[in-house]
């Protein structure tokens, strides 16, 4: 029986790199986002490498739409084997520019979306002794400016996720966290183009968590930096 993989964000960019991955990799996938028209385009294009597929509409910042994602997910699938915390967005400003709503926007779906996602699973990864993988970002440990509110919700995205990891590693669950640099995504309302063919790819990111889902249990890389290499290389 195919293991089933629950991602947030999973209609473009990073999320959906993960999908086709692990789709192409004999593994059910579930896909999540605010959007209902943009994951049903995903869904539609996800379909032409495999049909075990599904998506369901949830705002991370949600605990209630969390819960009702993972419900749903149960109902399709019988069973969440990892679940991807992929959801996120970020405003980048001098801290005495920042508006309140962008700083509350960057914490509550950057962090506590990743706990909310975790919260509305944990009881059915403990069944299936699953794994929990958040994606944060190398600002989760580098400071830049104009990145107040995007660092503060990334630190707290690497700091939750290893006393997770802790919390839970004795139900059997893995833990762990990729810190990506730039990548080629539709992030902050950016559109891929050939100019970025030096950035990290979505399907590297892909391909990072399908070697995490394949490793040998007995092994935890708790947390992963990962960064282009050079502009010339594409």
């Amino acid at each position: 029986m195919k293991k089933t993989i629950y991602i947030t964000g999973g209609s473009k960019g990073i999320g959906y790199g993960i999908a086709e991955v692990l789709l192409k990799n004999n593994f059910a996938v579930a896909i999540s986002g605010r959007d209902q028209s943009d994951i049903d385009i995903a869904v539609e294009n996800l379909n032409k490498i495999s049909t075990d597929v599904f998506g369901v509409t949830s705002n991370v910042r949600n605990f209630e739409d969390e819960k009702n994602a993972v419900s749903k997910i149960i109902d399709k699938f019988g069973k969440i084997d990892g679940v991807i915390a992929n959801a996120g967005l970020g405003f980048f400003k001098p801290v005495d520019q920042m508006e309140i709503e962008e700083w509350n926007a960057m914490i509550e779906t950057n962090l506590t979306g990743v706990f909310h996602s975790l919260k509305a699973s944990v009881e059915e990864l403990k069944k299936s002794e699953g794994y929990f993988i958040s994606i944060s970002s190398l600002a989760g440990t580098n400071f830049f400016e104009n990145g107040s509110g995007y660092n503060a919700s990334k630190f707290g995205v690497v700091g939750f996720t290893q006393a997770a990891m802790v919390d839970l590693r004795k139900y059997g669950i893995k833990i762990s966290t990729i810190m990506p640099g730039s990548v080629s995504s539709h992030f902050n309302g950016h559109t891929p183009n050939e100019e970025d063919a030096w950035k990290i790819q979505p399907e590297d990111i892909g391909n990072l968590v399908l070697d995490l889902l394949k490793m040998n249990p007995r092994t935890l890389p708790s947390k992963i930096e990962v960064r282009p290499t050079r502009p010339d290389l594409k």
